[in-house]
């Protein structure tokens, strides 16, 4: 019987484990934190996607983001983007320069705002996809993340955590 309980109980920490892990996915590297990586289910036919994020410098020194790649399967490429009112506008511009990433200011990737973009989709994204990019940092280096797809026109279902 005891060991019984104890199967069990490891049984039941493995799982805690592996469903926190599905569930939260942040990446570290340096003074940098990545929090929940998403996306947006796309219809058919689209040809571009966006990607959102939240990279939080708790460092002392900033840093930038100056490029994201995406796996070749998913799109033919991706850059980094901004949504801004110009004259009473809506416009969309590439920053070719990348985003500072300024410590204790998280610089946050959501929809109407800063976005990575991902140009020349080989599908559509549906909910429940994952699919892996790279993000480049100037002084931290290159990061592999993983985005979640959401679905289409919803909010990401695991940030704050």
């Amino acid at each position: 019987m005891l060991a019984l309980v104890r199967s069990i109980s490891a049984l039941l920490i493995a799982l805690s484990f592996s469903v926190s892990g599905a569930m939260a996915h942040d990446y570290t590297k340096g003074s940098l934190h990545i929090e929940h990586p998403w996306s947006r289910a796309t219809p058919k036919g689209a040809t571009v996607g966006a990607g959102y994020l939240i990279v939080e410098n708790r460092g002392a020194e900033a840093d930038r983001l100056i490029s994201v790649s995406v796996s070749a399967d998913v799109a033919g490429r991706a850059e980094i983007h901004e949504m801004a009112v110009e004259d009473g506008v809506m416009r969309m511009r590439p920053l070719p320069r990348g985003v500072e990433i300024a410590p204790g200011m998280p610089a946050k990737f959501e929809p109407g705002g800063l976005h990575l973009m991902f140009i020349g989709l080989k599908r559509p994204l549906e909910k429940g996809d994952r699919f892996k990019a790279t993000l480049a940092f100037e002084k931290a280096g290159a990061v592999e993340v993983e985005f979640v797809v959401e679905a289409m026109g919803g909010a990401p279902q695991h940030m704050g955590h």
